[in-house]
Protein backbone atom coordinates (compact mmCIF):
# COMPACT_ATOMS: atom_id res chain seq x y z
CA UNK A 1 0.00 0.00 0.00
CA UNK A 2 2.81 2.94 1.02
CA UNK A 3 4.47 1.50 -2.05
CA UNK A 4 1.54 2.37 -4.74
CA UNK A 5 1.06 5.30 -2.55
CA UNK A 6 4.20 6.51 -3.36
CA UNK A 7 4.20 5.75 -6.82
CA UNK A 8 0.67 7.70 -7.15
CA UNK A 9 2.27 10.81 -5.38
CA UNK A 10 5.15 10.75 -7.72
CA UNK A 11 3.23 10.01 -11.20
CA UNK A 12 0.67 13.04 -10.12
CA UNK A 13 4.00 15.19 -9.60
CA UNK A 14 4.63 14.24 -13.05
CA UNK A 15 1.58 14.82 -14.35
CA UNK A 16 1.14 18.39 -12.61
CA UNK A 17 5.40 19.42 -13.90
CA UNK A 18 4.08 18.28 -17.20
CA UNK A 19 1.03 20.02 -17.18
CA UNK A 20 3.15 23.55 -15.71
CA UNK A 21 5.64 22.87 -18.35
CA UNK A 22 3.09 22.37 -21.00
CA UNK A 23 1.48 25.97 -20.10
CA UNK A 24 4.94 27.82 -20.07
CA UNK A 25 5.47 26.55 -23.76
CA UNK A 26 2.30 27.15 -24.63
CA UNK A 27 2.50 30.91 -23.06
CA UNK A 28 5.65 31.26 -25.14
CA UNK A 29 4.21 29.86 -28.61
CA UNK A 30 1.76 31.95 -28.41
CA UNK A 31 2.27 35.37 -30.83
CA UNK A 32 2.89 38.50 -28.16
CA UNK A 33 -0.26 40.89 -28.83
CA UNK A 34 1.39 43.78 -31.20
CA UNK A 35 1.03 47.22 -29.85
CA UNK A 36 -1.17 49.93 -31.15
CA UNK A 37 0.54 51.22 -33.68
CA UNK A 38 1.39 54.56 -33.56
CA UNK A 39 -0.69 57.48 -34.54
CA UNK A 40 0.71 60.85 -34.84
CA UNK A 41 -1.47 64.29 -34.86
CA UNK A 42 -0.27 67.75 -35.45
CA UNK A 43 -1.62 70.74 -33.86
CA UNK A 44 -2.14 74.06 -35.41
CA UNK A 45 -1.66 75.70 -32.16
CA UNK A 46 -2.09 73.30 -28.96
CA UNK A 47 -3.46 76.02 -26.60
CA UNK A 48 -5.45 77.49 -28.19
CA UNK A 49 -9.24 76.86 -27.51
CA UNK A 50 -10.33 76.29 -30.68
CA UNK A 51 -8.35 73.01 -30.77
CA UNK A 52 -8.73 72.35 -27.04
CA UNK A 53 -10.51 68.57 -27.63
CA UNK A 54 -7.39 67.22 -29.37
CA UNK A 55 -5.48 68.32 -25.79
CA UNK A 56 -8.45 67.30 -23.28
CA UNK A 57 -8.90 63.99 -25.05
CA UNK A 58 -5.18 63.48 -23.91
CA UNK A 59 -5.78 64.61 -20.49
CA UNK A 60 -9.03 62.81 -19.96
CA UNK A 61 -7.23 58.94 -20.81
CA UNK A 62 -9.54 58.82 -23.79
CA UNK A 63 -7.02 57.67 -26.61
CA UNK A 64 -5.58 55.09 -23.77
CA UNK A 65 -9.21 53.94 -23.01
CA UNK A 66 -9.85 53.11 -26.81
CA UNK A 67 -6.30 51.12 -27.00
CA UNK A 68 -4.19 53.98 -29.09
CA UNK A 69 -1.11 55.37 -28.73
CA UNK A 70 -1.73 59.13 -29.86
CA UNK A 71 1.18 61.88 -30.27
CA UNK A 72 -0.08 65.55 -30.24
CA UNK A 73 2.68 67.97 -31.96
CA UNK A 74 1.95 71.74 -32.25
CA UNK A 75 2.87 74.31 -34.79
CA UNK A 76 1.93 77.62 -34.97
CA UNK A 77 -0.97 77.43 -37.85
CA UNK A 78 -2.97 74.89 -39.63
CA UNK A 79 -1.33 75.24 -42.99
CA UNK A 80 2.20 74.18 -41.35
CA UNK A 81 -0.22 70.68 -39.89
CA UNK A 82 -1.20 70.28 -43.52
CA UNK A 83 2.39 70.54 -44.77
CA UNK A 84 3.78 67.95 -42.19
CA UNK A 85 0.86 65.44 -43.23
CA UNK A 86 1.27 65.94 -47.08
CA UNK A 87 5.13 65.20 -46.13
CA UNK A 88 4.17 61.96 -44.66
CA UNK A 89 5.68 63.24 -41.20
CA UNK A 90 2.26 62.53 -39.62
CA UNK A 91 -0.80 60.72 -39.79
CA UNK A 92 -3.50 63.60 -38.96
CA UNK A 93 -4.27 66.90 -38.35
CA UNK A 94 -6.49 68.72 -35.93
CA UNK A 95 -6.79 72.07 -37.90
CA UNK A 96 -9.24 73.86 -39.83
CA UNK A 97 -11.87 72.04 -42.15
CA UNK A 98 -11.10 74.35 -45.04
CA UNK A 99 -7.84 72.86 -46.10
CA UNK A 100 -9.86 69.89 -46.85
CA UNK A 101 -11.55 71.34 -49.67
CA UNK A 102 -8.39 73.47 -50.52
CA UNK A 103 -6.19 70.69 -50.78
CA UNK A 104 -8.86 68.22 -53.06
CA UNK A 105 -8.64 71.43 -55.57
CA UNK A 106 -4.48 70.71 -55.36
CA UNK A 107 -5.44 67.31 -56.26
CA UNK A 108 -4.80 66.21 -52.46
CA UNK A 109 -7.64 63.96 -51.12
CA UNK A 110 -8.42 64.18 -47.28
CA UNK A 111 -11.01 63.83 -45.14
CA UNK A 112 -12.76 65.57 -42.17
CA UNK A 113 -13.89 62.73 -39.58
CA UNK A 114 -14.89 64.55 -36.38
CA UNK A 115 -15.42 67.98 -36.97
CA UNK A 116 -14.89 70.35 -33.39
CA UNK A 117 -16.28 73.49 -34.00
CA UNK A 118 -19.51 74.42 -36.01
CA UNK A 119 -18.00 78.17 -36.06
CA UNK A 120 -14.43 79.88 -36.64
CA UNK A 121 -13.77 81.09 -33.13
CA UNK A 122 -11.85 83.20 -34.62
CA UNK A 123 -12.40 87.15 -34.01
CA UNK A 124 -10.81 90.01 -36.07
CA UNK A 125 -9.17 92.39 -33.60
CA UNK A 126 -8.66 95.90 -34.72
CA UNK A 127 -5.68 97.63 -32.58
CA UNK A 128 -6.94 100.25 -29.94
CA UNK A 129 -4.31 102.91 -31.57
CA UNK A 130 -6.29 101.93 -34.97
CA UNK A 131 -10.27 101.75 -33.80
CA UNK A 132 -10.86 105.52 -34.34
CA UNK A 133 -10.66 104.81 -38.23
CA UNK A 134 -10.75 101.21 -38.35
CA UNK A 135 -14.72 100.61 -37.66
CA UNK A 136 -15.31 97.86 -39.99
CA UNK A 137 -13.59 95.61 -42.73
CA UNK A 138 -14.52 97.72 -45.33
CA UNK A 139 -11.72 100.55 -44.05
CA UNK A 140 -8.97 98.23 -43.92
CA UNK A 141 -7.52 99.88 -47.17
CA UNK A 142 -3.77 100.85 -46.58
CA UNK A 143 -3.73 98.53 -43.82
CA UNK A 144 -1.31 95.49 -42.56
CA UNK A 145 -3.81 92.72 -41.20
CA UNK A 146 -2.26 90.23 -38.94
CA UNK A 147 -2.84 86.60 -39.80
CA UNK A 148 -0.80 83.59 -38.47
CA UNK A 149 0.54 82.34 -41.75
CA UNK A 150 0.05 82.95 -45.08
CA UNK A 151 -2.13 80.12 -46.51
CA UNK A 152 -3.97 79.79 -43.00
CA UNK A 153 -7.48 79.57 -42.08
CA UNK A 154 -7.31 83.16 -40.67
CA UNK A 155 -5.81 84.08 -44.08
CA UNK A 156 -9.08 82.79 -46.27
CA UNK A 157 -11.27 84.59 -43.58
CA UNK A 158 -9.37 87.75 -43.79
CA UNK A 159 -10.02 88.33 -47.45
CA UNK A 160 -13.15 87.03 -47.65
CA UNK A 161 -14.29 89.23 -45.03
CA UNK A 162 -12.73 92.51 -46.62
CA UNK A 163 -13.71 91.30 -50.14
CA UNK A 164 -17.41 91.15 -48.83
CA UNK A 165 -16.76 94.64 -47.71
CA UNK A 166 -15.84 95.96 -51.10
CA UNK A 167 -12.21 95.65 -50.56
CA UNK A 168 -9.72 93.58 -52.97
CA UNK A 169 -6.86 92.11 -51.70
CA UNK A 170 -4.57 94.61 -53.42
CA UNK A 171 -5.58 97.36 -51.39
CA UNK A 172 -4.11 95.94 -47.83
CA UNK A 173 -1.28 93.73 -47.01
CA UNK A 174 -1.38 90.54 -45.19
CA UNK A 175 1.24 89.40 -42.35
CA UNK A 176 2.17 86.42 -41.27
CA UNK A 177 2.46 86.94 -37.34
CA UNK A 178 1.34 83.50 -35.80
CA UNK A 179 -0.62 83.43 -32.71
CA UNK A 180 -0.69 83.96 -29.03
CA UNK A 181 2.98 86.36 -27.69
CA UNK A 182 3.85 86.91 -31.38
CA UNK A 183 0.38 87.87 -32.06
CA UNK A 184 0.41 89.44 -28.92
CA UNK A 185 3.76 91.31 -29.97
CA UNK A 186 2.80 92.64 -33.49
CA UNK A 187 -0.10 94.17 -32.86
CA UNK A 188 1.47 96.44 -29.46
CA UNK A 189 4.05 97.20 -31.39
CA UNK A 190 1.92 98.60 -34.52
CA UNK A 191 3.81 96.27 -37.01
CA UNK A 192 -0.38 95.42 -37.61
CA UNK A 193 -3.41 97.96 -37.51
CA UNK A 194 -5.91 94.73 -37.17
CA UNK A 195 -5.34 90.79 -37.07
CA UNK A 196 -7.47 87.81 -36.92
CA UNK A 197 -6.58 85.99 -33.84
CA UNK A 198 -8.50 82.80 -31.43
CA UNK A 199 -8.97 82.51 -27.52
CA UNK A 200 -7.83 83.10 -25.11
CA UNK A 201 -5.65 85.69 -26.89
CA UNK A 202 -8.75 87.60 -27.83
CA UNK A 203 -9.65 88.13 -24.11
CA UNK A 204 -6.13 89.17 -23.11
CA UNK A 205 -6.08 91.95 -26.00
CA UNK A 206 -9.44 93.06 -24.69
CA UNK A 207 -9.00 92.86 -21.11
CA UNK A 208 -5.86 94.51 -21.54
CA UNK A 209 -7.33 97.41 -23.58
CA UNK A 210 -4.61 96.85 -26.62
CA UNK A 211 -7.55 96.07 -28.83
CA UNK A 212 -11.47 96.39 -29.65
CA UNK A 213 -13.50 93.62 -31.90
CA UNK A 214 -14.17 94.25 -35.46
CA UNK A 215 -15.66 90.61 -36.45
CA UNK A 216 -16.68 88.35 -34.03
CA UNK A 217 -17.02 84.25 -35.16
CA UNK A 218 -16.94 82.78 -31.67
CA UNK A 219 -20.65 82.22 -31.96
CA UNK A 220 -23.26 80.78 -34.49
CA UNK A 221 -25.36 84.71 -34.90
CA UNK A 222 -21.99 85.97 -35.55
CA UNK A 223 -20.75 83.56 -37.80
CA UNK A 224 -23.97 84.05 -39.97
CA UNK A 225 -23.73 87.72 -40.38
CA UNK A 226 -20.09 87.57 -41.19
CA UNK A 227 -19.94 84.46 -43.36
CA UNK A 228 -23.51 83.61 -44.68
CA UNK A 229 -23.71 80.96 -42.25
CA UNK A 230 -22.74 78.17 -39.86
CA UNK A 231 -18.42 77.25 -40.56
CA UNK A 232 -17.35 74.19 -39.27
CA UNK A 233 -13.52 74.82 -38.66
CA UNK A 234 -11.22 72.89 -35.89
CA UNK A 235 -11.27 69.30 -36.78
CA UNK A 236 -9.57 66.30 -37.23
CA UNK A 237 -8.70 65.36 -40.90
CA UNK A 238 -6.31 62.73 -42.11
CA UNK A 239 -5.72 61.33 -45.87
CA UNK A 240 -8.03 59.53 -47.45
CA UNK A 241 -5.89 56.70 -48.55
CA UNK A 242 -4.95 56.61 -44.72
CA UNK A 243 -8.65 56.19 -43.85
CA UNK A 244 -9.77 53.54 -46.29
CA UNK A 245 -6.70 51.29 -45.13
CA UNK A 246 -7.53 51.73 -41.00
CA UNK A 247 -11.24 52.25 -40.58
CA UNK A 248 -11.06 50.70 -37.09
CA UNK A 249 -8.06 52.98 -36.16
CA UNK A 250 -10.53 55.83 -37.31
CA UNK A 251 -13.48 54.40 -35.24
CA UNK A 252 -11.02 54.55 -32.08
CA UNK A 253 -10.25 57.95 -33.05
CA UNK A 254 -13.92 59.44 -33.17
CA UNK A 255 -15.09 57.56 -30.17
CA UNK A 256 -12.13 59.19 -28.17
CA UNK A 257 -13.19 62.42 -29.54
CA UNK A 258 -17.23 62.08 -29.18
CA UNK A 259 -16.78 61.20 -25.80
CA UNK A 260 -14.19 64.50 -25.33
CA UNK A 261 -17.18 66.77 -26.74
CA UNK A 262 -19.69 65.08 -24.34
CA UNK A 263 -17.50 65.64 -21.67
CA UNK A 264 -17.52 69.30 -22.80
CA UNK A 265 -20.87 69.85 -22.73
CA UNK A 266 -21.78 68.55 -19.28
CA UNK A 267 -19.08 69.85 -17.48
CA UNK A 268 -18.34 73.81 -16.18
CA UNK A 269 -15.66 75.68 -17.92
CA UNK A 270 -13.96 75.72 -14.22
CA UNK A 271 -13.74 71.70 -14.45
CA UNK A 272 -12.52 71.10 -18.36
CA UNK A 273 -9.48 74.22 -16.65
CA UNK A 274 -8.74 71.69 -14.15
CA UNK A 275 -7.61 68.41 -16.29
CA UNK A 276 -5.79 71.11 -18.37
CA UNK A 277 -2.05 71.25 -17.98
CA UNK A 278 -0.62 74.50 -16.71
CA UNK A 279 2.02 75.53 -19.76
CA UNK A 280 -2.16 75.10 -21.93
CA UNK A 281 -3.35 77.61 -19.18
CA UNK A 282 -0.92 80.18 -18.56
CA UNK A 283 -0.55 82.30 -15.74
CA UNK A 284 -3.46 84.01 -15.24
CA UNK A 285 -5.86 81.06 -15.15
CA UNK A 286 -9.37 83.50 -14.29
CA UNK A 287 -8.93 84.70 -17.08
CA UNK A 288 -8.22 81.43 -19.50
CA UNK A 289 -11.56 80.01 -17.65
CA UNK A 290 -13.20 83.21 -18.91
CA UNK A 291 -12.24 82.76 -22.09
CA UNK A 292 -13.10 78.72 -22.28
CA UNK A 293 -16.32 79.52 -20.92
CA UNK A 294 -17.13 82.07 -23.69
CA UNK A 295 -15.74 79.62 -26.66
CA UNK A 296 -17.90 76.76 -25.05
CA UNK A 297 -21.24 77.30 -27.58
CA UNK A 298 -19.06 77.15 -30.32
CA UNK A 299 -17.96 73.12 -30.18
CA UNK A 300 -20.36 70.13 -31.47
CA UNK A 301 -21.95 67.49 -28.94
CA UNK A 302 -21.47 64.82 -31.57
CA UNK A 303 -18.25 65.82 -33.81
CA UNK A 304 -21.00 65.92 -36.75
CA UNK A 305 -21.18 67.76 -39.91
CA UNK A 306 -23.55 70.87 -39.89
CA UNK A 307 -25.93 70.10 -42.70
CA UNK A 308 -25.35 74.16 -44.19
CA UNK A 309 -21.51 74.07 -42.92
CA UNK A 310 -19.34 72.32 -46.42
CA UNK A 311 -21.43 74.70 -48.44
CA UNK A 312 -20.47 77.90 -46.85
CA UNK A 313 -16.84 76.85 -46.76
CA UNK A 314 -16.70 76.28 -50.15
CA UNK A 315 -18.23 79.75 -51.02
CA UNK A 316 -16.11 81.08 -48.76
CA UNK A 317 -13.03 79.88 -50.41
CA UNK A 318 -14.40 80.29 -53.77
CA UNK A 319 -14.57 83.89 -53.13
CA UNK A 320 -10.93 84.49 -53.62
CA UNK A 321 -9.09 81.59 -53.04
CA UNK A 322 -7.65 81.02 -56.73
CA UNK A 323 -7.26 77.27 -56.84
CA UNK A 324 -11.06 76.79 -55.69
CA UNK A 325 -12.49 79.56 -57.54
CA UNK A 326 -13.99 77.85 -60.64
CA UNK A 327 -13.21 74.31 -59.93
CA UNK A 328 -15.69 71.69 -59.13
CA UNK A 329 -15.22 70.18 -55.46
CA UNK A 330 -16.98 67.01 -54.63
CA UNK A 331 -18.40 68.13 -50.85
CA UNK A 332 -18.86 64.68 -49.83
CA UNK A 333 -15.47 63.48 -50.74
CA UNK A 334 -14.53 65.89 -48.06
CA UNK A 335 -15.69 64.52 -44.79
CA UNK A 336 -17.52 61.83 -43.34
CA UNK A 337 -20.19 61.36 -40.66
CA UNK A 338 -19.41 57.57 -40.47
CA UNK A 339 -17.42 57.18 -37.55
CA UNK A 340 -19.26 59.30 -35.15
CA UNK A 341 -22.48 58.04 -35.91
CA UNK A 342 -20.92 54.72 -34.63
CA UNK A 343 -20.39 56.33 -31.30
CA UNK A 344 -23.19 55.18 -28.73
CA UNK A 345 -25.13 57.32 -26.98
Amino acid sequence: MKLSLARFSRAAYAAVAASFAFCAFAKLAMPAQAAPEKFVIMVGGINKLIYLPARLAEQLGYFKAEGLDVELLSQPTGIDGENEMLAGAVQGVVGFYDHTIDLQARGKEVKTIVVFSQVPGEVQLVAAQSASSIRSMADVRGKTLGVTGLGSSTSFLTQYLAQRAGVPSTQYTLLPVGADGSFIAALRQGRIHAGMTTEPTVTQLLKAGDAKVLVDMRNVEGTRAALGGTYPASSLYVPTAWLDAHPGQAAQLARAFVRTLRYMHTHSAEEIAARMPNEDIGNDRALYVSALRASLPMYTVDGRMPADGPRTVLEVLSGFNPAVKGRHIDLSRTFTNQFVDQVKP
